[in-house]
């Protein structure tokens, strides 16, 4: 494990952190390109970008002192000190998923764009920085591994993180379900990058990021440590299933107005 990379000077550089900020800029070369494609202002890529970074930090952080206050017994005043809101760690990918797609709204809206086409233009290079920075959570050992794997058959894969930020107790093997999540978010992204070109209708390309990701996520929470909520579903499967849902609720009406003969 390697939470820590190096120190330049006082400034320690965190695997987590470094990770994160990569996936971002090759998320915004990914989104530049898909905006040339579509003959859209390829400047808007760093501003998205930017406010895409700021609200996905912000909203992870604001959903992990949520979830945490509410079902980890921590009082909200210890989470609410410096070094818990500017710590590299308690970064929850929903919350910030969820910011982020708020406030492309309101930019959208703001800038006279239209939402489902710059959302349909985001949603390739969001599975591929989400998958990226899973890299870092298994570079830093943060807690997001699954569940213990001795002595069953999936002890070959099975990894100790037992020097990670989160450690694993010693000579116990966990899924590596950051891997695992991965080479979902590369696969995601290549299927995503594959149709968007043959997409039928603005939303076509993003509704089905929803989907996939919302799948992805409700069935590798299976293997997750994370505590059940209700109906023996985390927190995470709860909110995959309403992006499922959305998702495709949300397709098959798009998908039948682009459809519908205009009436005369």
């Amino acid at each position: 494990m390697y939470p820590k990379l190096i120190d330049i000077g006082p400034v320690p550089i965190y695997s987590y952190g470094l990770m994160l900020g990569i996936a971002f800029l090759v998320g915004s070369v990914v989104l530049r390109r898909e905006l040339v494609r579509k003959h859209l202002d390829e400047n808007l890529a760093i501003t998205l970008t930017f406010i895409a970074l700021v609200a996905g930090v912000a909203g992870s952080k604001l959903f992990y002192i949520i979830e945490e206050w509410n079902f980890g017994d921590i009082p909200l005043s210890s989470l609410l000190k410096t070094d818990v809101l500017f710590s590299p760690s308690g970064l929850t990918f929903y919350g910030g998923l969820i910011l982020s797609i708020i406030a492309m709204i309101i930019f959208c809206k703001v800038k006279k764009l239209s939402v489902l086409e710059i959302l349909d233009c985001l949603a390739p290079a969001a599975a591929l920085g989400y998958g990226m920075a899973r890299i870092g959570c298994h570079l830093s050992g943060d807690g997001d591994y699954g569940i213990p794997v001795n002595g069953t058959m999936w002890e070959f894969i099975g990894y100790s993180y037992v020097n990670g930020t989160v450690p694993t107790p010693p000579g116990v093997l966990v899924h590596p379900t950051s891997i695992y999540e991965f080479l979902i978010g590369i696969g995601i992204f290549l299927y995503l990058w594959n149709y968007r070109t043959k997409s039928q209708f603005n939303g076509d390309v993003f509704f089905r990021y929803l989907i996939l990701s919302g799948i992805a996520r409700l069935f590798i929470e299976i293997i997750r440590l994370n505590p059940k909520v209700i109906f023996d579903l985390s927190q995470a499967q709860l909110i995959s299933i309403l992006l499922i849902v959305f998702g495709g609720v949300m397709w098959i009406i798009k998908s039948r107005e682009k459809t519908t003969p205009a009436s005369t």
